[in-house]
């Protein structure tokens, strides 16, 4: 191979390299925190606890529309925790949060919209409603059969919650 097909090359794969370099930062979830996030176990000495952290709609149609599901998560501390982020794992899920008379919402997946900083305070005991929205329409024909979905709630204890559903979609 002579210099100038080996410099092309070498060019073309360069280009290459740099171009999934910037869709793997694009994609990268947004935040000073862009690890994965652990799972929260649904008793034990956590601060942010949920009533539950699986649910199972069953069979649902597509053609029947969306299906939501409420979560109840409590702050089980003395002191207050602030939920700072919720996000979903698909862009098929929405979620929104409720406490007291302030709601925020609905978020979505990271990298298909922004996943905005929020601030919602929970005093000791107090609970916050998570709902999550999800669309068995949003990945058309191809989106029939078994579903997980999490939302996560991220909050300034530094653990992550995450309430998961699933559901046998049909068309």
């Amino acid at each position: 191979m002579n210099s100038s097909k080996k410099s092309n090359a070498l060019w073309g794969f360069g280009v290459i390299v740099a171009i999934l370099a910037v869709l793997m930062f694009l994609s990268w979830p947004k935040g000073n925190n862009a690890s994965t996030p652990a799972p929260v176990p649904t008793s034990g000495s956590g601060t942010l606890m949920a009533n539950e952290t699986m649910f199972d709609f069953g069979r649902i149609s597509m053609a029947a529309g969306k299906v939501k599901r409420d979560y109840v998560v409590k702050n089980t501390s003395s002191e207050l925790v602030t939920i700072t982020k919720l996000y979903t794992s698909c862009m098929c899920t929405q979620a929104t949060i409720t406490a007291g008379t302030q709601a925020e919402g609905p978020f979505g997946m990271p990298g298909h919209s922004g996943i905005p900083r929020i601030k919602v305070t929970l005093s000791p005991g107090e609970e916050a409603i998570i709902t999550a929205i999800f669309d068995p329409a949003a990945h058309g024909p191809a989106g029939v059969g078994p579903i997980d979905r999490v939302v996560y709630v991220e909050n300034s204890s530094g653990k992550t919650v995450e309430l998961g559903f699933q559901a046998l979609v049909t068309p």
